[in-house]
C-alpha cells in the first residue's frame, strides 16, 4: 500500500510510516471471539490510535470491521478485492461431502461451522484459533481432519497452493467483506482522505456498501452466522445473503439485484427479506 501511494502520487507522494499495532483479537487465542467481545476486538486499538492522532489511517481486513464504526471514524474506502471464496483444506477428503462421518473440522468461524453443519451435520467441529501457519501445522500433525480458511488470506501469504478445494459461494456464502482490505480514517481529515482516494477501488466499494448495509439491518455479530457476498456485473449489483442457526439445521437465504447506485438499498432489502422469513428471535444471541 505504501508503494502504491508512492506510485500514484509520484514526486508529491506523502511520507508514510508504518506502525504495527497488536489488537485484542490477535492476542486472544484460547476461545472464540464471540465469547470475548466480537469483531471490535480487531479494531478497538486502531480506533483509539486514530482518535488520539497517533496514526492518520488504519488498514483492516474488511470482514473484521464491526457493524458500525465509532463516532468520528469512518471507512475511507477499499483496495481491490481479492478472491472472496472460502477454501477447504484436508489430506483426507477432496471436499466436505467426501469427509468420513465423525471427522473433526477445525474453525474459529461460527459462519463456516454453521454452513458446514448445514451440509454435513454428522461432522464434529472444534475451535481452531491462531494464524494461518499455526492452523496449517495443526492440520499437518493430524490434530484435525480438515479446516476452512479464506482463500484471500492464503494467497496473500503465498500459500494458495495449500488449498484442497475452492468452495462454491452458493454452498459457503463468504463473510461480509471477505477478501477486501478496508481503510479507516478520521471522518473530518480531508487531506488524508484525499491522499488515499487514488488507490481506492470503486467496484469493491459498491459491493461492500451493499454487504455492510445488509449487516447493519441484521445487526450481526461474531455470535450470529451470517453470510453476505455482493458482486458487480456491468452496472448491476448482485447480493447473495444467508442467515443460519449455529447448528446449520435451519437457514434462510436470498439473492437481490439492482442498479449499482442502489447498493445500500439492495443490502437493506435483502436483510429485510431474511428477517421477514425467519421466525422471531432467529438472530438473538
Amino acid at each position: 500500500m505504501k508503494a502504491r501511494l508512492a506510485e500514484v502520487h509520484g514526486g508529491k507522494a506523502p511520507e508514510v510510516e508504518i506502525i504495527v499495532i497488536k489488537t485484542s483479537g490477535d492476542l486472544i487465542q484460547d476461545r472464540a471471539l464471540g465469547e470475548a467481545g466480537g469483531k471490535g476486538l480487531f479494531t478497538k486499538e486502531l480506533d483509539i490510535a486514530l482518535a488520539r492522532g497517533d496514526i492518520d489511517f488504519a488498514v483492516h481486513s474488511a470482514k473484521d470491521l464491526p457493524t458500525f464504526t465509532p463516532d468520528g471514524i469512518s471507512i475511507a474506502g477499499y483496495l481491490p478485492r481479492e478472491d472472496a471464496r472460502d477454501v477447504w483444506l484436508s489430506d483426507k477428503a477432496a471436499d466436505p461431502r467426501a469427509l468420513p462421518p465423525g471427522s473433526i473440522v477445525g474453525t474459529a468461524s461460527l459462519r463456516r461451522s454453521a454452513m458446514l453443519l448445514r451440509l454435513r451435520p454428522d461432522l464434529a467441529i472444534t475451535l481452531l484459533r491462531g494464524n494461518v501457519e499455526t492452523r496449517l501445522a495443526k492440520l499437518a500433525r493430524g490434530e484435525i481432519d480438515a479446516t476452512i480458511l479464506a482463500f484471500a488470506g492464503l494467497k496473500r501469504l503465498k500459500l494458495g497452493d495449500k488449498a484442497t478445494h475452492l468452495l462454491d459461494p452458493k454452498d459457503f456464502v463468504p463473510a461480509v467483506g471477505q477478501g477486501a482490505i478496508a481503510i479507516t480514517a478520521r471522518s473530518d481529515d480531508a487531506p488524508v482522505r484525499t491522499a488515499l482516494e487514488p488507490i481506492l477501488h470503486h467496484a469493491t466499494g459498491v459491493a461492500l456498501a451493499g454487504e455492510r448495509a445488509l449487516l447493519q439491518v441484521l445487526d450481526g455479530s461474531c455470535r450470529t452466522p451470517i453470510g453476505g457476498y455482493a458482486w458487480l456485473e456491468r452496472d448491476v449489483l448482485h447480493l447473495h445473503a444467508i442467515i443460519l442457526r449455529p447448528d446449520g439445521a435451519q437457514f434462510f437465504e436470498t439473492e437481490v439485484k439492482g442498479p449499482a447506485a442502489d447498493a445500500v438499498k439492495i443490502g437493506e432489502t435483502a436483510a429485510r427479506e431474511l428477517l421477514a422469513r425467519a421466525p422471531p428471535g432467529f438472530l438473538a444471541v
